[in-house]
Protein backbone atom coordinates (compact mmCIF):
# COMPACT_ATOMS: atom_id res chain seq x y z
CA UNK A 1 0.00 0.00 0.00
CA UNK A 2 1.39 3.62 -0.82
CA UNK A 3 0.80 6.23 1.11
CA UNK A 4 -0.58 9.57 -1.22
CA UNK A 5 0.86 12.14 0.64
CA UNK A 6 -0.93 15.32 0.90
CA UNK A 7 0.35 17.96 -0.85
CA UNK A 8 2.47 20.55 0.45
CA UNK A 9 4.86 23.46 0.36
CA UNK A 10 8.76 22.88 1.57
CA UNK A 11 10.14 24.84 4.83
CA UNK A 12 13.59 24.84 4.68
CA UNK A 13 15.21 23.98 8.30
CA UNK A 14 19.17 24.26 8.61
CA UNK A 15 19.59 21.13 5.86
CA UNK A 16 16.47 19.82 6.55
CA UNK A 17 13.15 20.50 3.91
CA UNK A 18 9.99 19.41 5.11
CA UNK A 19 7.11 18.94 3.38
CA UNK A 20 5.40 16.21 0.79
CA UNK A 21 8.31 16.33 -1.71
CA UNK A 22 10.60 15.17 1.05
CA UNK A 23 10.29 12.27 3.85
CA UNK A 24 9.00 12.94 7.07
CA UNK A 25 11.24 14.07 9.42
CA UNK A 26 11.78 12.99 12.80
CA UNK A 27 12.26 15.23 15.85
CA UNK A 28 12.66 15.31 19.59
CA UNK A 29 13.70 17.63 22.20
CA UNK A 30 16.10 17.72 24.65
CA UNK A 31 15.85 17.57 28.57
CA UNK A 32 18.72 19.18 29.69
CA UNK A 33 18.65 23.13 31.03
CA UNK A 34 19.96 24.98 27.75
CA UNK A 35 22.11 27.12 30.19
CA UNK A 36 24.70 24.32 30.56
CA UNK A 37 25.69 24.17 27.14
CA UNK A 38 27.53 21.14 27.81
CA UNK A 39 25.00 19.33 28.88
CA UNK A 40 22.51 20.24 25.73
CA UNK A 41 25.38 18.82 23.77
CA UNK A 42 26.05 16.07 25.57
CA UNK A 43 22.15 14.72 25.18
CA UNK A 44 22.46 15.40 21.81
CA UNK A 45 25.32 13.02 21.16
CA UNK A 46 23.28 10.47 22.26
CA UNK A 47 20.93 10.82 19.16
CA UNK A 48 24.07 11.56 17.02
CA UNK A 49 23.69 8.66 14.90
CA UNK A 50 20.31 7.84 15.45
CA UNK A 51 16.83 8.52 12.65
CA UNK A 52 16.52 12.08 13.93
CA UNK A 53 16.75 14.87 11.62
CA UNK A 54 15.97 18.01 13.91
CA UNK A 55 16.63 18.95 17.51
CA UNK A 56 14.40 21.07 19.65
CA UNK A 57 15.81 23.14 22.65
CA UNK A 58 14.18 25.65 25.34
CA UNK A 59 14.90 28.94 25.57
CA UNK A 60 13.59 30.52 28.58
CA UNK A 61 16.43 32.81 29.15
CA UNK A 62 18.37 35.24 27.46
CA UNK A 63 21.86 33.17 28.49
CA UNK A 64 20.24 29.82 26.92
CA UNK A 65 19.84 32.11 23.88
CA UNK A 66 23.29 32.77 24.05
CA UNK A 67 24.46 28.98 23.82
CA UNK A 68 22.53 28.74 20.76
CA UNK A 69 26.18 29.26 18.75
CA UNK A 70 28.14 26.79 20.68
CA UNK A 71 24.93 24.22 20.46
CA UNK A 72 25.11 24.69 16.69
CA UNK A 73 28.15 24.28 16.18
CA UNK A 74 28.51 20.28 17.86
CA UNK A 75 25.94 18.84 15.81
CA UNK A 76 25.07 18.32 11.88
CA UNK A 77 21.07 18.84 12.83
CA UNK A 78 19.10 22.10 12.63
CA UNK A 79 18.49 23.56 16.06
CA UNK A 80 14.84 24.71 16.92
CA UNK A 81 14.50 27.41 19.71
CA UNK A 82 11.31 26.79 21.95
CA UNK A 83 9.74 30.00 23.20
CA UNK A 84 6.72 30.68 25.19
CA UNK A 85 5.57 34.28 26.18
CA UNK A 86 8.28 36.42 25.83
CA UNK A 87 8.65 37.04 21.95
CA UNK A 88 11.91 38.89 22.53
CA UNK A 89 13.52 35.81 23.26
CA UNK A 90 12.60 34.69 19.60
CA UNK A 91 14.30 37.65 18.53
CA UNK A 92 17.48 36.48 20.47
CA UNK A 93 17.59 33.01 19.48
CA UNK A 94 16.96 34.06 15.60
CA UNK A 95 20.01 36.39 15.97
CA UNK A 96 22.13 33.56 18.04
CA UNK A 97 21.11 31.75 14.36
CA UNK A 98 18.70 29.11 15.18
CA UNK A 99 17.37 27.57 12.30
CA UNK A 100 13.86 27.36 13.45
CA UNK A 101 11.15 28.70 16.32
CA UNK A 102 8.86 27.46 17.91
CA UNK A 103 6.17 29.74 18.87
CA UNK A 104 2.95 29.36 20.66
CA UNK A 105 1.02 32.62 19.55
CA UNK A 106 -1.65 31.86 22.00
CA UNK A 107 0.62 33.09 24.75
CA UNK A 108 2.29 35.60 22.96
CA UNK A 109 0.31 38.86 23.63
CA UNK A 110 1.91 41.18 21.88
CA UNK A 111 1.13 41.18 17.99
CA UNK A 112 3.49 43.94 17.14
CA UNK A 113 6.57 42.08 18.82
CA UNK A 114 5.35 38.87 16.97
CA UNK A 115 5.68 40.67 13.43
CA UNK A 116 9.01 42.14 13.99
CA UNK A 117 9.59 38.11 14.83
CA UNK A 118 8.38 37.17 12.16
CA UNK A 119 9.71 39.83 9.60
CA UNK A 120 13.65 39.10 11.59
CA UNK A 121 12.90 35.00 10.46
CA UNK A 122 12.45 36.14 7.04
CA UNK A 123 15.76 38.24 7.14
CA UNK A 124 17.72 35.32 8.36
CA UNK A 125 15.93 32.46 6.15
CA UNK A 126 14.90 31.03 9.58
CA UNK A 127 12.01 28.87 9.81
CA UNK A 128 9.00 28.67 12.19
CA UNK A 129 6.58 26.39 13.74
CA UNK A 130 3.24 28.01 15.11
CA UNK A 131 2.73 25.45 17.96
CA UNK A 132 -1.05 25.67 18.76
CA UNK A 133 -1.84 23.97 22.11
CA UNK A 134 -5.13 22.72 23.43
CA UNK A 135 -3.32 23.97 27.04
CA UNK A 136 -3.22 27.53 25.90
CA UNK A 137 -6.26 28.51 23.58
CA UNK A 138 -6.86 31.85 22.83
CA UNK A 139 -9.72 33.22 25.03
CA UNK A 140 -11.57 34.33 22.57
CA UNK A 141 -11.90 30.86 21.30
CA UNK A 142 -12.31 29.21 23.99
CA UNK A 143 -15.11 31.22 25.06
CA UNK A 144 -16.65 30.76 21.75
CA UNK A 145 -16.30 26.87 21.88
CA UNK A 146 -16.14 26.47 25.46
CA UNK A 147 -13.46 24.38 25.37
CA UNK A 148 -10.43 23.33 23.30
CA UNK A 149 -12.72 21.38 21.22
CA UNK A 150 -11.08 20.25 17.66
CA UNK A 151 -13.07 23.26 16.06
CA UNK A 152 -11.29 25.62 18.37
CA UNK A 153 -7.73 24.10 17.62
CA UNK A 154 -7.88 24.28 13.96
CA UNK A 155 -9.59 27.78 14.00
CA UNK A 156 -6.64 29.08 15.69
CA UNK A 157 -4.55 27.58 13.39
CA UNK A 158 -5.97 28.68 10.58
CA UNK A 159 -6.67 32.55 11.87
CA UNK A 160 -1.97 32.22 12.56
CA UNK A 161 -1.75 30.78 9.32
CA UNK A 162 -3.01 34.13 8.03
CA UNK A 163 -1.65 36.34 10.44
CA UNK A 164 1.43 35.32 9.21
CA UNK A 165 0.83 34.30 5.42
CA UNK A 166 0.20 38.41 5.46
CA UNK A 167 3.32 39.41 6.48
CA UNK A 168 4.49 37.69 3.26
CA UNK A 169 6.06 34.63 5.10
CA UNK A 170 6.01 31.05 4.38
CA UNK A 171 8.75 28.94 5.66
CA UNK A 172 7.28 27.95 8.30
CA UNK A 173 4.97 25.00 9.33
CA UNK A 174 1.75 24.39 11.89
CA UNK A 175 1.26 21.70 14.87
CA UNK A 176 -2.02 21.36 16.67
CA UNK A 177 -1.73 19.74 19.37
CA UNK A 178 -3.77 18.08 22.40
CA UNK A 179 -3.31 15.31 25.05
CA UNK A 180 -6.58 13.76 23.27
CA UNK A 181 -5.73 11.64 20.49
CA UNK A 182 -9.42 11.90 19.25
CA UNK A 183 -9.43 15.52 19.34
CA UNK A 184 -5.92 15.74 18.19
CA UNK A 185 -6.51 13.72 14.71
CA UNK A 186 -10.07 15.82 14.32
CA UNK A 187 -8.03 19.06 14.41
CA UNK A 188 -5.88 18.44 12.23
CA UNK A 189 -8.11 17.21 9.50
CA UNK A 190 -10.20 20.51 9.93
CA UNK A 191 -7.00 22.14 9.33
CA UNK A 192 -6.79 19.74 5.85
CA UNK A 193 -10.17 20.95 5.18
CA UNK A 194 -9.63 24.80 4.83
CA UNK A 195 -7.25 23.63 1.97
CA UNK A 196 -4.04 24.86 2.16
CA UNK A 197 -0.60 23.75 1.49
CA UNK A 198 1.12 24.17 4.55
CA UNK A 199 3.21 21.28 5.86
CA UNK A 200 2.30 19.97 9.18
CA UNK A 201 4.14 18.52 12.50
CA UNK A 202 2.05 16.04 14.10
CA UNK A 203 2.33 15.08 17.95
CA UNK A 204 0.43 14.35 21.15
CA UNK A 205 1.11 16.82 24.15
CA UNK A 206 1.97 15.58 27.28
CA UNK A 207 0.96 12.04 26.41
CA UNK A 208 2.29 10.32 29.48
CA UNK A 209 4.58 7.80 30.76
CA UNK A 210 6.36 5.04 28.06
CA UNK A 211 3.48 2.64 27.18
CA UNK A 212 0.63 5.34 26.87
CA UNK A 213 2.56 8.24 25.33
CA UNK A 214 3.89 5.19 22.89
CA UNK A 215 0.63 4.03 22.05
CA UNK A 216 -1.11 7.47 21.83
CA UNK A 217 1.53 9.06 19.80
CA UNK A 218 1.44 6.05 17.82
CA UNK A 219 -2.61 6.27 17.06
CA UNK A 220 -2.98 10.07 16.79
CA UNK A 221 0.65 10.03 14.18
CA UNK A 222 -0.29 6.87 12.69
CA UNK A 223 -3.96 7.53 11.62
CA UNK A 224 -2.87 10.82 10.19
CA UNK A 225 0.31 9.83 8.33
CA UNK A 226 -2.05 6.99 6.64
CA UNK A 227 -4.28 9.33 5.55
CA UNK A 228 -1.35 11.11 4.08
CA UNK A 229 -1.53 14.28 6.47
CA UNK A 230 1.77 14.91 7.92
CA UNK A 231 5.32 16.47 7.32
CA UNK A 232 7.22 15.48 10.76
CA UNK A 233 6.89 14.16 13.44
CA UNK A 234 7.84 14.04 17.23
CA UNK A 235 6.39 11.95 20.28
CA UNK A 236 6.48 13.51 23.19
CA UNK A 237 6.62 10.73 26.11
CA UNK A 238 8.22 10.89 29.62
CA UNK A 239 10.98 9.11 28.52
CA UNK A 240 14.60 9.82 26.81
CA UNK A 241 14.87 11.44 23.86
CA UNK A 242 16.25 8.07 22.64
CA UNK A 243 13.04 6.63 23.51
CA UNK A 244 11.29 9.40 21.52
CA UNK A 245 13.29 9.04 18.05
CA UNK A 246 12.73 5.07 18.35
CA UNK A 247 8.98 5.27 18.75
CA UNK A 248 8.67 7.72 15.62
CA UNK A 249 10.72 5.78 13.77
CA UNK A 250 8.88 3.13 14.23
CA UNK A 251 5.61 4.62 13.82
CA UNK A 252 7.03 5.21 10.24
CA UNK A 253 8.68 1.92 9.59
CA UNK A 254 5.39 0.21 10.61
CA UNK A 255 3.57 1.97 7.45
CA UNK A 256 6.92 1.92 5.00
CA UNK A 257 7.59 5.48 5.56
CA UNK A 258 10.77 4.49 7.00
CA UNK A 259 13.03 3.18 4.73
CA UNK A 260 16.23 3.21 6.35
CA UNK A 261 16.97 -0.13 8.12
CA UNK A 262 16.03 -3.50 8.13
CA UNK A 263 12.56 -4.27 9.74
CA UNK A 264 12.64 -7.57 12.03
CA UNK A 265 9.32 -9.32 13.41
CA UNK A 266 9.14 -11.96 15.93
CA UNK A 267 6.33 -14.25 16.64
CA UNK A 268 4.93 -13.51 20.10
CA UNK A 269 5.93 -16.47 21.19
CA UNK A 270 3.68 -19.48 23.20
CA UNK A 271 4.25 -22.87 24.73
CA UNK A 272 4.95 -24.58 21.53
CA UNK A 273 8.05 -22.77 21.63
CA UNK A 274 10.93 -24.80 21.86
CA UNK A 275 13.87 -22.94 21.01
CA UNK A 276 15.34 -19.56 22.98
CA UNK A 277 13.80 -16.81 20.56
CA UNK A 278 14.34 -14.09 23.07
CA UNK A 279 18.05 -14.57 22.95
CA UNK A 280 17.98 -15.05 19.34
CA UNK A 281 15.84 -11.89 18.34
CA UNK A 282 17.86 -9.74 20.40
CA UNK A 283 21.33 -11.00 18.04
CA UNK A 284 19.40 -10.67 15.14
CA UNK A 285 18.52 -6.95 15.61
CA UNK A 286 21.81 -6.22 17.33
CA UNK A 287 23.20 -7.71 14.14
CA UNK A 288 21.22 -5.95 11.44
CA UNK A 289 21.84 -2.64 13.17
CA UNK A 290 24.72 -1.73 10.43
CA UNK A 291 21.78 -1.97 7.44
CA UNK A 292 20.68 0.81 6.03
CA UNK A 293 17.83 -0.58 3.83
CA UNK A 294 14.51 -2.33 4.29
CA UNK A 295 15.28 -6.05 4.08
CA UNK A 296 12.58 -7.79 5.58
CA UNK A 297 13.44 -10.46 8.72
CA UNK A 298 11.53 -12.96 9.90
CA UNK A 299 12.58 -14.86 13.29
CA UNK A 300 9.76 -17.31 14.55
CA UNK A 301 9.42 -19.77 17.18
CA UNK A 302 7.24 -22.57 16.10
CA UNK A 303 5.49 -24.29 12.81
CA UNK A 304 1.97 -22.30 13.26
CA UNK A 305 2.77 -19.46 11.38
CA UNK A 306 6.91 -19.93 11.19
CA UNK A 307 6.52 -21.33 7.73
CA UNK A 308 4.19 -18.63 5.99
CA UNK A 309 5.93 -15.53 8.02
CA UNK A 310 9.47 -16.67 6.70
CA UNK A 311 8.16 -17.06 3.03
CA UNK A 312 6.76 -13.61 3.04
CA UNK A 313 10.39 -11.40 3.87
CA UNK A 314 13.52 -11.56 2.78
CA UNK A 315 15.36 -14.18 4.98
CA UNK A 316 13.33 -15.75 7.62
CA UNK A 317 14.09 -18.69 10.15
CA UNK A 318 11.15 -20.79 10.92
CA UNK A 319 12.41 -23.03 14.09
CA UNK A 320 11.20 -26.46 15.59
CA UNK A 321 12.45 -28.61 18.14
CA UNK A 322 16.05 -27.86 18.88
CA UNK A 323 16.52 -27.13 15.10
CA UNK A 324 15.16 -24.78 12.31
CA UNK A 325 14.91 -23.88 8.30
CA UNK A 326 16.30 -20.93 6.93
CA UNK A 327 14.15 -19.16 3.88
CA UNK A 328 15.06 -16.69 1.06
CA UNK A 329 12.79 -14.57 -0.93
CA UNK A 330 9.93 -17.29 -0.12
CA UNK A 331 11.53 -20.71 -0.94
CA UNK A 332 13.36 -22.78 1.71
CA UNK A 333 17.23 -22.26 1.47
CA UNK A 334 18.29 -24.80 4.31
CA UNK A 335 16.82 -27.16 6.74
CA UNK A 336 17.73 -28.97 9.83
CA UNK A 337 20.13 -26.24 11.14
CA UNK A 338 20.82 -26.92 14.40
CA UNK A 339 19.57 -24.14 16.82
CA UNK A 340 23.01 -23.00 17.58
CA UNK A 341 23.50 -22.83 13.93
CA UNK A 342 20.23 -20.68 13.02
CA UNK A 343 21.15 -16.86 14.25
CA UNK A 344 24.81 -17.14 12.95
CA UNK A 345 23.85 -18.92 9.18
CA UNK A 346 20.92 -15.95 8.96
CA UNK A 347 23.71 -13.86 9.60
CA UNK A 348 26.20 -15.22 6.81
CA UNK A 349 23.55 -15.80 4.34
CA UNK A 350 22.48 -12.12 4.63
CA UNK A 351 25.61 -10.88 4.56
CA UNK A 352 26.26 -12.99 0.87
CA UNK A 353 23.07 -11.48 -0.90
CA UNK A 354 23.20 -8.17 0.77
CA UNK A 355 26.70 -7.88 0.17
CA UNK A 356 27.25 -6.48 3.56
CA UNK A 357 29.90 -6.64 6.55
CA UNK A 358 28.04 -7.41 9.62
Amino acid sequence: MNIQRRKTRTCTVGNVKIGSDHPVAIQTMTMAKSEDAKAVIAEIKTIEDSACDIIRISIPTLDAAKNIPEIKASTEMPIVADIHFDPRLAIAALDYGADKIRINPGNFYDRSYLEKVIKLAKEKGAAIRIGVNAGSLEKDLWEKHGAPTADALAESALRWVDFVEALDFKNFVVSIKSERVQVMIAAYKKFVEADNDVPLHLGVTHAGSPIPGTVKNSMGIGALLMQGIGDTVRASITDSIEKEVEVCKNILKAIGLYDKEADVIACPTCGRLEVDLEKMLAEVEAALKPIKRPIRVAVMGCVVNAVGEAKESDYGIASGKKAGALFYKGELFKANVPEANLVNELLELIQEKEQIKL
